[in-house]
């Protein structure tokens, strides 16, 4: 499965793609903002995304909005520090499938990519 990380921060896509790679994803691309994912998703067609929410240029909520004008199926994972209710309220009227408080451990984020994958995998 390929997996698109979109983060500002060089540590914490490292730190997600050592934990996907445990969790036996090596097949990953990654993106710094929001505006570079734009145009890494096109080619790179991943089958997950976990997103970050402040990034500079086009955060995760505008990459969000954006991406979910063309493409309604693919999962997104919220990785974020933005724990408020209101907040993920709206990330989740926005279209993301999931939520991930940041600091998070390898149990939490192999969890909710389970999760994520299970609904999507259930028949409508």
């Amino acid at each position: 499965m390929k997996i698109m990380i979109v983060d500002d921060s060089r540590t914490m896509r490292n730190v997600q793609k050592n934990v996907l790679k445990q969790l036996g994803h090596s097949d990953v691309v990654e993106a710094c903002d929001g505006r570079e994912a734009l145009k890494v998703v096109k080619e790179a067609d991943p089958e997950l995304i976990l997103l970050d929410w402040n990034m500079p240029n086009m955060n995760g909520l505008e990459f969000l909005h954006a991406f979910r004008e063309t493409n309604k199926k693919t999962p997104i994972i919220m990785v974020t520090t933005e724990g408020e209710k209101a907040r993920v309220i709206e990330a989740i009227k926005a279209g993301v499938n999931n939520y991930v408080m940041k600091p998070f451990t390898p149990a939490v984020l192999k969890q909710r990519i389970e999760e994520t994958l299970a609904k999507i995998m259930q028949p409508s």
